[in-house]
C-alpha cells in the first residue's frame, strides 16, 4: 500500500492494518522528513487516544492529516505506532 499526496510518497509498506476500512502504516515505513507534530488529540472509545501529525510536502500543508496511537487500549493492540491518512492524502494498492 503506498499513501501519496501532492506529488510526494507519505508511507509504502506491505505491512499495512486495516482497522475500520483505514491502512494503518508501520512507523518505519513512513518518510518522516513530511511529517511535523500536531498538537491534536482526539480519543476513541476502544482505540484510546489518537495523536496528529501535519503532512508538509513543497511548503503546503495539510494539517492533521495523519493520526496515531502511542499507546493504544489492548483491543488496538496491533495499530500501536502505525499511522493513518485522511484529509485527502490518497492510499491505494
Amino acid at each position: 500500500m503506498k499513501a501519496t499526496w501532492n506529488g510526494a510518497t507519505l508511507a509504502e509498506s506491505d505491512d499495512t492494518v486495516v482497522v475500520e476500512g483505514n491502512h494503518y502504516f508501520p512507523a518505519d515505513s513512513i518518510t518522516a522528513s513530511y511529517f511535523k507534530d500536531s498538537p491534536s488529540h482526539t480519543t476513541c472509545p476502544w482505540k484510546g487516544e489518537a495523536s496528529y501529525k501535519t503532512v508538509v510536502v513543497n511548503g503546503e500543508e495539510n494539517a492533521d492529516a495523519a493520526w496515531y496511537y502511542p499507546d493504544p487500549k489492548d483491543a488496538a493492540a496491533e495499530i500501536k505506532d502505525h499511522f493513518a491518512f485522511w484529509h485527502g492524502v490518497e492510499v491505494s494498492a
